[in-house]
C-alpha cells in the first residue's frame, strides 16, 4: 500500500459504482479459497468467531456457514458492563437466520476483576473528578477535514442527569482510557480462542479493508485471528455481500457502532471522522490514482478536503504498520 495518490488515472467518471462489484461471484470466490485457507492449509474444522451484531461479522458468520456448513461454524456472543443491548439482540437474530451454533459468555465480571472499570474511571477522575455511579464516556474524534494530518481526540462525558460535557485530555488520561477499553477486546479474543481450541476451529478476524488498512483495531485483540476473510473489501463492497446473503435487514440498516463506551458512538466519531461510504471513495481513490478533483465529485467534498482526508489515510497507516507488525526476533 501507498501513502500518497499514484498518478492520476486517464479514464474520467468516477464514482462509488467504481466499488460495485459482483456479489454472487465474490462470494463464490470467497468460499473458495476459504475451503482452501481452512480446511486444506490450516487443517482446522471449521470457525469460530465473535458476533457483535455488526455487518462485518454477520457477513462473516454468514460466509463460513456456506463455505463449511452450518454445524462447522460457532458464533460467541460476549457482551459485557457497557454493551447496546442491541448487539446481542441483532446477534442471535443472524445466529438464527443463519442457522449456526453459539455460545453466551458474559465478559463483564472478567473485565470488573481485571480492573478494566476501575481503571479507565480512574483516568476519566483526573479529567472529571466528579465521575462516578451513573455516567456516561466515550472518546471523539475531532474532524479529518481540519487538513492537519492528525486528529485531536477529546473526552465526553454524561452526567445521571445525561447532561453532556466535553474535554480535552493529557496524554497520560488518554493512554490509559484506550489501554484500559483495549482489555475487553484481548479478553474477547481469549475467549474466542478457547472455543476454537476445544472445537479444533480455526478463529475468523472480521475487520473489513477500510478497518484492516487504518489500523481500527486491537493488536493480540480484535486483530488476532487465524483467517480474515472480507479484509480485502470496502465496506460499502461487505453491505453488498450483506443482501446477498440475506443477512437480516435490521442488521444492514444499523449504522456502524464502536460499542466499546458507555455513550453511544458510531465508528466514525471515534476513528474514521467521516462516514463510511466517503471513507470508501477516498481510500479507493488514493490507492487506484484517482484525481483530487473527481474524488471530491464522487465523495461530495472539496478537492481539499479531500487532500486532508488523503493526509489523514497515511498518518493512520503509519500507527497500522505496529499493529499489523510481527514480534522483532534475533532469528535470521
Amino acid at each position: 500500500m501507498t501513502n500518497a495518490p499514484a498518478a492520476a488515472k486517464k479514464d474520467a467518471g468516477f464514482s462509488a459504482q467504481d466499488l460495485v462489484l459482483d456479489a454472487e461471484a465474490e462470494i463464490e470466490r470467497i468460499c473458495e479459497w476459504l475451503r482452501l485457507s481452512v480446511l486444506k492449509d490450516l487443517r482446522k474444522r471449521g470457525a469460530v468467531l465473535g458476533l457483535s451484531g455488526g455487518i462485518d461479522s454477520s457477513v462473516t458468520a454468514a460466509l463460513c456457514a456456506r463455505a463449511f456448513g452450518k454445524s462447522k461454524v460457532t458464533g460467541v456472543f460476549m457482551p459485557e458492563h457497557d454493551s447496546d443491548p442491541d448487539s446481542l439482540r441483532l446477534g442471535k437474530a443472524l445466529a438464527e437466520a443463519v442457522g449456526i451454533e453459539t455460545v453466551l459468555e458474559d465478559i463483564g465480571p472478567s473485565l470488573a476483576a481485571q480492573g478494566c472499570y476501575q481503571r479507565r474511571d480512574g483516568f476519566i477522575r483526573q479529567v472529571v473528578p466528579e465521575f462516578g455511579e451513573g455516567w456516561g464516556c466515550k472518546v471523539v474524534l475531532e474532524d479529518a477535514l481540519t487538513g492537519r494530518g492528525y486528529n485531536i481526540s477529546w473526552l465526553v462525558v454524561a452526567n445521571p442527569d445525561g447532561e453532556q460535557s466535553r474535554h480535552r485530555m493529557p496524554l497520560d488520561v488518554y493512554l490509559g482510557m484506550i489501554a484500559a477499553a483495549n482489555m475487553k477486546q484481548r479478553t474477547r479474543k481469549q475467549i474466542e480462542y478457547y472455543h476454537a481450541d476445544r472445537l479444533n476451529f480455526a478463529v475468523a478476524g472480521t475487520p473489513n479493508r477500510l478497518e484492516y488498512d487504518q489500523g481500527f483495531f486491537v493488536k493480540n485483540g480484535d486483530g488476532a485471528a487465524d483467517f480474515k476473510p472480507i479484509a480485502h473489501l470496502y465496506k460499502t463492497q461487505v453491505y453488498q455481500l450483506a443482501e446477498a446473503l440475506d443477512v437480516p435487514e435490521e442488521i444492514r440498516r444499523r449504522p456502524p457502532t464502536t460499542d466499546t463506551w458507555s455513550l453511544p458512538q458510531g465508528q466514525d466519531e471515534y476513528y474514521f471522522s467521516l462516514p463510511y461510504d466517503r471513507m470508501d471513495i477516498c481510500l479507493y481513490a488514493l490507492d487506484n490514482g484517482v484525481s483530487r478533483e473527481e474524488t471530491a465529485d464522487a465523495a461530495g467534498l472539496t478537492a481539499d478536503q479531500v487532500d486532508a482526508v488523503w493526509r489523514n489515510i497515511a498518518s493512520k497507516r503509519k500507527v497500522a504498520d505496529y499493529l499489523h507488525a510481527q514480534p522483532t526476533t534475533m532469528l535470521d
